[in-house]
């Protein structure tokens, strides 16, 4: 899959940026599985990768499909591997903390992709809430909204949304300062 490009994390926000895991997923309901898992670490490293349904993922939703754009038929032939994408998680990200802004379903998601690969992840999924204020939150959306459209960002997509919500925790950490 091609690289996305995102304009740098600047140098002196880096080493204090949280890294962010977002997964698209075949649709939202019980059944629903991972196709796409991408993350952003403190210090701009980025990485993404298409996922090849098992063979008992069967669940597909159309209108999920219409957010990440992402043919069925684009897994098959372009996806890697569950257990070739729960090693390369767990050897880029070992010992390390990510967040997420939709915890609630990359969990259950991240953990059907390391069941389904017959082993357990050696990093740690948290929610991106618990790094925010209050004052943070309610800010949140209107940040990341405004950031979206300063880069036009059409794309909904694991490292994209990811690149987008690190950006995001930055400007909200910099407006915060300004404050």
């Amino acid at each position: 899959m091609a690289a996305v490009a995102h304009a740098p994390v600047p140098a002196r926000l880096r080493s204090g940026a949280p890294a962010i895991l977002d997964i698209e997923a075949s649709g939202f309901g019980r059944a629903s599985y991972p196709i796409e898992v991408g993350y952003i670490l403190g210090d701009g490293t980025s990485f993404c990768t298409l996922i090849r349904p098992a063979p008992t993922w069967t669940h597909w939703d159309t209108s999920a499909e219409s957010v990440h754009h992402i043919p069925r038929a684009t897994l098959d032939r372009h996806g890697r591997s569950v257990a070739e994408v729960a090693a390369t998680l767990n050897e880029r990200l070992r010992g390390q903390t990510l967040f997420s802004d939709g915890w609630g379903h990359d969990y259950p998601w991240l953990s059907a992709l390391f069941e389904e690969a017959g082993c357990v992840p050696l990093f740690r999924l948290d929610s991106l809430r618990k790094l925010l204020s209050e004052d943070e939150a309610t800010r949140w959306q209107r940040t990341r909204d405004r950031i979206s459209g300063e880069f036009s960002l059409a794309r909904h997509r694991a490292s994209t949304d990811a690149w987008l919500l690190q950006q995001t925790w930055l400007r909200v950490q910099e407006e915060a300062g300004a404050d």
